[in-house]
């Protein structure tokens, strides 16, 4: 099936815009504030999208889901896509402390896999968030209800994340089992860098 040629997202795609935009204006916003009063960012790079509609459709029939707007909108909750990288742990922290306190976000789904990595030694924080909005949503309601998937990163996390996606979907590959084993040895050696980096910044803060 060619998910192009359908509009999974129905009159729905610019509201998801115009949130996804809204979610972005947040964090700039407590960013510039942290940069303000304190000299430091809280994240380096932030990137967003909305889905396409071909990669839509192609996770609701992976799912086994009716293509429809419902399921694009309510059942599968990543249709917004939000990526943050941080220089430091505890700012990931500090960013999810703020989305926690904004009465517009409710989590309903959190994965802290950098307390806890993957047995492949992938870390990131995960969160699935709900926002209410003055747009009708899916199901008819005023004020509505979207979703919307963020992760959260390291510098160093982001770049292995990055070279196991590469790991993941590359076809024959000679010496995969060593260069998973080197993965993970590296993963755990970007984690003690990255503790090391905190506590480094933490008694440069404690000295000022």
């Amino acid at each position: 099936m060619d998910g192009e040629t359908i509009n999974v997202y129905g009159d729905y795609k610019e509201k998801l815009e115009n949130i996804m935009e809204d979610i972005t204006d947040f964090f700039e916003k407590k960013n510039e504030e942290v940069y303000d009063k304190e000299g430091f960012k809280l994240y380096e790079h932030l990137s967003a999208r909305v889905k396409s509609e071909k990669s839509m459709v192609e996770k609701l029939e992976r799912k086994g889901l009716e293509i429809n707007e419902y399921n694009a909108l309510h059942e599968v909750k990543d249709a917004i896509g939000i990526r943050i990288i941080c220089a430091f742990i505890d700012d990931i922290y500090e960013l999810i402390g703020h989305i926690k306190e904004d009465k517009s976000y409710k989590i309903i789904e959190e994965k802290d896999y950098i307390k806890k990595a993957k047995p492949n030694g992938y870390r990131s924080y995960h969160l699935i968030i709900e926002i209410e909005t003055d747009f009708p949503d899916v199901e008819g309601n005023v004020p509505g209800k979207y979703y919307a998937e963020m992760q959260f990163r390291t510098i160093a996390m982001d770049s292995w994340a990055s070279l196991e996606h590469q790991l993941k979907y590359k076809k024959h590959i000679d010496n995969q089992q060593l260069i998973v084993a080197e993965l993970k040895r590296c993963a755990d050696e970007m984690m003690s860098c990255d503790v090391s980096m905190q506590t480094i910044r933490d008694l440069i803060r404690k000295g000022e």
